[in-house]
């Protein structure tokens, strides 16, 4: 996966962690104690966006017992097949709950696309390597690139002017 922020580029995903996992690469929290606006836009952000997708998954969960207890030797594009199957399932009870009534104007949740400060290449390599040799060797890489706190930090900072840049000015 390859996406950039604030100008940088980046290969890893990271996922919305709160306080009491590792600072890798991977993971981003929020900032415990923000002392400038700018850290606390980002917390305040961090933070709606981490819960808003802890109960959409909790949703999942109540509904959907393969999301609740997975089965751990699926692959990872099976368990991301599943995964799309249950959010478009989830969505199509909920229409069909409302019986296509909706409350809101569809419009305001238009994208412009114009205006987006930040691109994802969602294309990613599947391909599994020939031979276990090549294997490891990626897989040290890729847990060293993981377990990087110099570019946990660079992302953090990265992420919080991305947010600054995006928000900021709308303060007071």
């Amino acid at each position: 996966m390859k996406y950039i922020v604030n100008g940088r580029q980046y290969h890893l995903a990271y996922y919305l962690t709160d306080g009491i996992y590792p600072n890798w690469a991977t993971f981003i929290q929020s900032i415990r104690n923000p002392q400038d606006p700018k850290a606390s836009l980002f917390a305040a952000n961090q933070e709606a966006v981490r819960k808003d997708v802890e109960r959409a998954f909790g949703v999942l969960q109540a509904r959907f017992a393969i999301v609740k207890t997975p089965d751990l030797m699926l692959s990872k594009v099976k368990i991301g097949n599943i995964m799309r199957a249950c959010i478009i399932l989830h969505n199509m009870i909920v229409e069909d709950e409302h019986d296509g009534y909706t409350q809101y104007d569809m419009a305001s949740f238009a994208r412009d696309e114009s205006n987006r400060t930040s691109q994802v290449d969602s294309a990613y390599s599947t391909d599994i390597p020939s031979n276990l040799g090549n294997m490891m060797g990626n897989v040290m890489t890729i847990r060293n690139k993981v377990h990087d706190k110099k570019m946990h930090d660079r992302l953090k900072a990265d992420l919080v002017e991305h947010i600054w840049g995006k928000f900021g000015t709308n303060q007071n």
